[in-house]
């Protein structure tokens, strides 16, 4: 894939064309626009993408970590295109074969006592309406979810968020915020991932108590959280989750939105835990992005509430027929190459082992965790304190990747390893060189 081939791409012209347009008239998102310097991208195939002069990137940040099943494929691209040819648009309210096909797919991959789900248009209102589910069905109003987390930039999902992002948007009600595991910094003074476990879950048992059990609807947890610093759960932290939610009434709503359909090598990242939620939201993966969609897979406990009732939401492209093509198109590729198995194989044997091999070698890395094609380094000016490395040195290192063209997912003091699930042995190998080679250089040192 190192030689374009879509030669209709390739114009100096165009590039330019598209950087004036977009500072002329595009308004980015989380971005003080007169900083933005983005570059342009033209098109993509796999694992690669190129601009209008025919610069060529590895893209291991898979776009927002939604890029599943590569750029292009063309299993996903013809079902979107014969689905265009027969019906391109079509009201929520009526039945439709491709959304039918498109939920019963879904549905095949979630535990048993999941059979309906509700299309929403992406991530952050899959699990909006997921909140507004678990309300209704307990007759409860508040929301836990932990301070290191991302759920969206909805009215309920952005308040449900943890990190920065959450302060200026704070309209919703009933939310609380708690801390969940991470050892690395723990919060707990836990030395080992059993003490991290153990305390996180009293902490957690004691934000319920001191709430009022009776007032809490919900608990909402990424299954591992993504954009925060790819957490794994320590041991039992996930399943002790699920039994104080058990204990006291409160549904379990699990964000699969960034860590489901592949990311984790399993089709659910919770597919590796004992654990089986009330709600399970979904995006990203499901499709790879390639039509904006979303979901609630609703268990049937929740779905037979509105049996006779009526679900006050709704969406007007809920279920869009383009978007449940490429669904259907997607995980049918998915399963017929072993895409899923492919992300599997590279995180146990080529991932973990090149990245391991990193931090012995780079005094920069405090930290390497991941599975699947789900990583992070956590970069440290020291070992011993964990000092993040400065906004200066990540600033660095992401220019130095891109003129590497590698196409970096850089958050915070981290680098997170995320390609897509169809990521080759050899492209991961290019990959660690460059990285290896950018970690090295001394230019970070004392910036």
């Amino acid at each position: 894939m190192n030689d374009i081939s879509v030669n209709d791409t390739i114009s100096a012209e165009a590039g330019a064309r598209a950087i004036e347009l977009d500072r002329a008239h595009v308004f980015h998102s989380w971005s003080a626009q007169g900083a933005l310097k983005p570059i342009e991208i033209a098109g993509g195939l796999g694992c690669r993408v190129w601009d209008h002069s025919g610069r060529n990137y590895l893209d291991f940040s898979s776009q927002l970590v939604n890029v599943n099943i590569g750029h292009q494929h063309p299993a996903v691209v013809a079902a979107i295109i014969e689905q265009a040819n027969t019906l391109t648009t079509v009201a929520p309210a009526t039945a439709n074969l491709t959304r039918g096909e498109a939920a019963k797919r879904i549905t095949e991959r979630a535990p048993n006592g999941f059979n309906k789900v509700f299309f929403t248009n992406g991530g952050a209102d899959a699990n909006e309406n997921a909140i507004r589910m678990a309300r209704l069905h307990t007759g409860r109003d508040t929301v836990l979810s932990t301070y290191r987390s991302y759920h969206g930039n909805t009215g309920a999902a952005i308040v449900s968020t943890g990190d920065w992002r959450r302060i200026h948007n704070q309209y919703a009600r009933g939310h609380v915020h708690f801390f969940g595991p991470y050892l690395y910094r723990s919060e707990f003074w836990a030395t080992t991932p059993e003490q991290e476990s153990e305390r996180a879950l009293r902490h957690l048992e004691r934000v319920i108590q001191s709430e009022g059990a009776a007032t809490i609807a919900a608990v909402l947890l990424e299954t591992i959280p993504g954009t925060a610093g790819i957490m794994m759960p320590p041991p039992g932290y996930l399943e002790g989750v699920r039994a104080l939610c058990d204990r006291y009434g409160i549904m379990l709503i699990l964000d699969e939105v960034m860590a489901g359909f592949g990311r984790t090598g399993r089709w659910f990242a919770f597919d590796d835990y004992d654990v089986v939620p009330d709600l399970i939201t979904f995006a990203k993966g499901v499709n790879s992005g390639y039509v904006p969609t979303g979901g609630v897979i609703i268990s049937d406990a929740i779905a037979a509430d509105f049996d006779d009732t009526v679900f006050p939401g709704g969406l007007t492209y809920s279920g869009h027929p383009l978007a449940m093509a490429s669904i259907v198109g997607a995980l049918d590729a998915m399963s017929a190459e072993g895409i899923v198995e492919n992300a599997a194989r590279i995180g146990a044997d080529v991932l973990a082992p090149a990245l391991s091999g990193l931090e012995a070698k780079h005094p920069i890395i405090g930290e390497v965790r991941g599975t699947g094609v789900f990583w992070a380094l956590e970069l440290v000016a020291d070992q011993e304190t964990r000092e993040p490395v400065s906004a200066a040195v990540m600033g660095r290192i992401k220019s130095e990747l891109l003129a590497r063209n590698l196409l970096p997912f850089v958050q915070e003091n981290r680098i997170h390893v995320v390609p897509p699930c169809v990521v080759t042995d050899a492209e991961v190998a290019e990959a660690i060189g460059i990285y290896d080679e950018v970690l090295g250089l001394d230019l970070l040192l004392g910036t």
